[in-house]
Protein backbone atom coordinates (compact mmCIF):
# COMPACT_ATOMS: atom_id res chain seq x y z
CA UNK A 1 0.00 0.00 0.00
CA UNK A 2 1.14 3.64 -1.21
CA UNK A 3 0.61 6.48 1.30
CA UNK A 4 1.51 10.13 -0.52
CA UNK A 5 2.80 13.56 0.50
CA UNK A 6 2.91 16.47 -1.86
CA UNK A 7 4.78 20.06 -1.07
CA UNK A 8 4.28 22.49 -3.91
CA UNK A 9 5.93 25.57 -4.02
CA UNK A 10 8.92 25.55 -2.37
CA UNK A 11 11.58 28.17 -2.40
CA UNK A 12 14.21 25.80 -3.08
CA UNK A 13 15.81 24.96 -6.89
CA UNK A 14 14.87 21.50 -8.05
CA UNK A 15 18.51 20.47 -8.78
CA UNK A 16 19.09 20.91 -4.99
CA UNK A 17 16.22 19.41 -4.34
CA UNK A 18 16.91 16.11 -6.33
CA UNK A 19 20.05 15.45 -5.16
CA UNK A 20 18.86 15.12 -1.27
CA UNK A 21 15.72 13.23 -3.21
CA UNK A 22 18.71 10.71 -4.81
CA UNK A 23 20.23 9.74 -1.35
CA UNK A 24 16.85 8.65 0.47
CA UNK A 25 14.84 7.08 -2.71
CA UNK A 26 14.29 3.23 -1.70
CA UNK A 27 15.56 3.31 1.85
CA UNK A 28 13.20 2.34 4.88
CA UNK A 29 11.92 5.35 6.92
CA UNK A 30 14.10 4.87 9.85
CA UNK A 31 17.40 5.37 7.91
CA UNK A 32 15.75 8.21 5.86
CA UNK A 33 15.31 9.98 8.64
CA UNK A 34 18.53 9.58 10.47
CA UNK A 35 20.01 10.07 6.93
CA UNK A 36 18.28 13.28 6.69
CA UNK A 37 18.84 14.56 10.27
CA UNK A 38 22.75 14.71 10.02
CA UNK A 39 22.77 15.86 6.45
CA UNK A 40 24.03 20.07 5.78
CA UNK A 41 21.47 20.74 3.10
CA UNK A 42 18.60 22.93 3.21
CA UNK A 43 16.70 20.55 0.95
CA UNK A 44 17.25 17.67 3.48
CA UNK A 45 14.93 20.37 6.09
CA UNK A 46 12.11 20.57 3.78
CA UNK A 47 12.33 16.50 2.36
CA UNK A 48 12.57 15.11 6.41
CA UNK A 49 9.41 17.40 7.70
CA UNK A 50 7.76 16.25 4.08
CA UNK A 51 8.89 12.43 5.01
CA UNK A 52 7.49 12.43 8.42
CA UNK A 53 4.02 13.92 7.48
CA UNK A 54 3.89 10.96 4.47
CA UNK A 55 4.52 8.43 7.38
CA UNK A 56 2.06 10.18 10.07
CA UNK A 57 -0.35 9.71 6.35
CA UNK A 58 0.53 6.07 6.51
CA UNK A 59 -0.16 5.75 9.92
CA UNK A 60 -3.02 7.71 10.73
CA UNK A 61 -5.46 7.00 7.36
CA UNK A 62 -3.98 3.47 6.32
CA UNK A 63 -3.16 1.97 9.70
CA UNK A 64 0.32 0.82 8.20
CA UNK A 65 2.91 0.21 10.23
CA UNK A 66 5.87 2.45 10.37
CA UNK A 67 8.56 -0.30 10.60
CA UNK A 68 7.79 -2.11 7.46
CA UNK A 69 7.50 1.81 5.52
CA UNK A 70 10.24 2.54 2.96
CA UNK A 71 10.55 5.20 0.63
CA UNK A 72 9.24 3.90 -2.72
CA UNK A 73 9.07 6.91 -4.40
CA UNK A 74 10.14 10.24 -4.48
CA UNK A 75 10.37 12.95 -7.28
CA UNK A 76 10.97 16.60 -7.63
CA UNK A 77 10.02 19.11 -10.44
CA UNK A 78 10.32 22.27 -11.42
CA UNK A 79 7.67 24.98 -10.38
CA UNK A 80 7.00 28.27 -11.04
CA UNK A 81 10.22 30.86 -11.37
CA UNK A 82 9.96 34.05 -9.04
CA UNK A 83 11.22 36.99 -11.36
CA UNK A 84 12.86 39.85 -9.55
CA UNK A 85 14.89 42.41 -11.17
CA UNK A 86 18.15 44.61 -9.64
CA UNK A 87 19.00 47.38 -10.73
CA UNK A 88 22.54 47.95 -12.43
CA UNK A 89 24.56 51.10 -13.62
CA UNK A 90 23.75 53.07 -16.65
CA UNK A 91 19.96 52.63 -15.96
CA UNK A 92 20.34 49.10 -17.05
CA UNK A 93 18.85 46.53 -15.23
CA UNK A 94 19.68 42.42 -14.76
CA UNK A 95 16.85 39.85 -13.86
CA UNK A 96 16.93 37.55 -10.54
CA UNK A 97 15.27 34.37 -10.99
CA UNK A 98 14.01 32.53 -7.98
CA UNK A 99 13.00 29.10 -8.93
CA UNK A 100 10.54 26.71 -6.54
CA UNK A 101 9.94 23.33 -7.12
CA UNK A 102 7.56 20.88 -6.31
CA UNK A 103 8.48 17.17 -4.39
CA UNK A 104 6.12 14.21 -4.29
CA UNK A 105 6.83 11.42 -1.91
CA UNK A 106 5.44 8.23 -1.32
CA UNK A 107 5.98 5.31 1.21
CA UNK A 108 4.93 2.11 0.90
CA UNK A 109 5.42 -1.14 2.99
CA UNK A 110 6.33 -3.20 0.11
CA UNK A 111 3.59 -5.38 -0.34
CA UNK A 112 2.34 -4.48 -3.41
CA UNK A 113 4.96 -6.19 -5.96
CA UNK A 114 7.66 -3.53 -6.20
CA UNK A 115 10.73 -3.63 -4.46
Amino acid sequence: MQTTAVLRGVRLSEQKGRLVADQIRGLPVERALNLLAFSPKKGAVIIRKLLESAIANAEHNDGADIDELKVSTIYVDRGASMMRTSTRAKGRGNRIVKPTCHIFLAVGDGADGKK
